[in-house]
């Protein structure tokens, strides 16, 4: 399916690599390929910019929303030193359960570990796997851009996926930062334009 995508989809995969790693995620999720869009200059940065919806305003949501790594285990000197710039690890997991339900983080946590037995816990360089939301809104993708009649995959038909998945933790920092769904939905589908292929279009 990679081939289908053109160089702007594919350097928000890229990029939604390099922003788990930054954050010291483990996982590649649909809040890393909403930062992955909005590191580049195709159309699903495009319009999420003329919306307000920055990269850093989104780096911000995600590391309220989840924290930097794992907050399992921190000694009490880094949960402080979080504390002191304005990450309070409880506030985090209050924010989780909010929006994902009693217990979410636990349970995540729990599944981290078992993914990490058998195998080196720190990722260096090597593949972060994506999760099941975020392998959906790339498959999701793919059908945006068919329904639209293109042959390519862009950042355009990245987000359109991201609102139609409506689970992730993107679609939440969507709804919460932009106006609703369908204006956004709209607006995207006005900028990847019309049918067909388009050689060298930025989508």
């Amino acid at each position: 399916m990679f081939e289908r995508f053109d160089h702007d989809g594919r350097e928000a995969v890229v990029m939604a690599q390099h922003e788990a790693r930054a954050l010291s995620h483990h996982y590649i999720g649909t809040e890393h390929l909403l930062l992955g869009v909005l590191h580049g200059s195709g159309s699903g940065a495009r319009v999420l910019r003329r919306l307000g919806i920055e990269l850093e305003v989104v780096r911000g949501d995600v590391v309220r929303i989840i924290g930097m790594g794992p907050s399992e285990g921190l000694p009490a000197d880094d949960a402080e030193a979080l504390r002191s710039i304005g990450i309070d690890l409880d506030e985090v997991r209050r924010r989780v359960e909010a929006a994902f339900g009693p217990g979410a983080l636990d349970h995540e946590m729990r599944s981290r570990r078992r993914r990490r037995r058998g195998r080196c816990e720190t990722v260096v360089g090597g593949h972060i796997p994506f999760t099941p939301r975020a392998k959906k809104v790339l498959e999701l993708s793919l059908r945006e851009a068919v329904r639209l009649g293109h042959d390519f995959i862009g950042t355009g038909h990245e987000v359109l996926a991201m609102l139609r998945e409506g689970e992730g933790m993107a679609a939440k920092i969507l709804s919460d930062r932009g106006p609703n769904p369908d204006v956004i939905r709209r607006l995207l589908i006005e900028e990847v334009g019309g049918a067909g292929s388009l050689p060298g279009r930025s989508a």
